[in-house]
């Protein structure tokens, strides 16, 4: 059972995510443990304070280093208590490396993780340099906190354990997996608002449904993620079935200027 310790000022924020749909049920099934630790309760005074102003001035709050340090190991010795040998500590940080799914899968394999959520300004850098193992980024974006953050990267990992999703092969179907994006989806009625779902899909034919959604996978990263696509590179037929896409996808963008013209 993978070990999953957040340390948040807000310990609550996480009741949307551990007591809510997949994620939700997949704890009730003992798929993970979860538990907070809110750096207060390891604060040195009775104001329980765990920022204070940054050093060479400037705005905002820093988080305090002995704080978030106390309830880091607090989380990392209650994790190796219940078996795990070496918890994984990793703070969520604009200044990480960005999430991708391989290392989605690769956490899901650990046996523990520990999550130092961030507030304010920061936190002190002693101690990403004492416990951090990693630093992690889900978008060159910046959030009031590391919590929605956290909770994107257990939502992701949850997903991958085994047993968490029903169907066995929705993991192995996500988007990202193999490098590309999702295909389009279609479910009843075969016609919504004049639009009818692909031939392809109503083929019952296995063979040609895999190669449409491999087509459609290949054309929409080509379109909307071709950092993607250079990243992972295109077999000779991979390529023939995106040139087919891109052609058939030009000659319908050149047939609504006609008729947009024509209006």
């Amino acid at each position: 059972m993978l070990q999953i310790d957040v340390v948040t000022l807000f310990p609550k924020m996480f009741d949307a995510i551990t007591e809510s749909g997949v994620t939700g049920r997949a704890r009730e099934r003992r798929a993970y443990q979860f538990l907070p630790w809110n750096p207060r309760d390891f604060a040195a005074n009775t104001h329980r304070t765990v920022d204070d102003r940054p050093y060479g001035g400037g705005p905002g709050m820093v988080m305090m280093a002995e704080p978030l340090e106390k309830a880091v190991c607090a989380a990392r010795q209650r994790q190796i208590s219940a078996g795990v040998s070496k918890p994984l500590v990793i703070y969520l940080s604009p200044q990480g490396r960005l999430l991708k799914h391989e290392k989605v899968v690769s956490l899901a394999a650990e046996q523990g993780i520990v999550l130092l959520a961030g507030r304010y300004e920061g936190v002190d850098e002693r101690l990403i340099a004492r416990q951090i193992d990693e630093e992690i980024s889900i978008g060159d974006f910046v959030l009031s906190g590391g919590e929605v953050a956290a909770m994107a990267l257990m939502d992701a990992v949850i997903r991958q354990l085994p047993g968490v999703l029903g169907d066995t092969e929705s993991a192995q179907q996500d988007s990202f997996v193999g490098g590309l994006l999702d295909w389009p989806h279609y479910t009843r009625p075969e016609v919504y608002e004049g639009v009818a779902v692909p031939p392809e899909l109503m083929s019952g034919n296995h063979a040609d449904i895999v190669r449409w959604r491999l087509q459609q996978s290949l054309g929409r990263t080509q379109q909307r993620r071709p950092d993607l696509m250079a990243e992972r590179g295109i077999s000779t037929d991979e390529r023939v079935l995106l040139e087919k896409y891109l052609a058939e996808a030009a000659q319908l963008e050149a047939k609504a200027k006609v008729q947009g013209a024509g209006k």
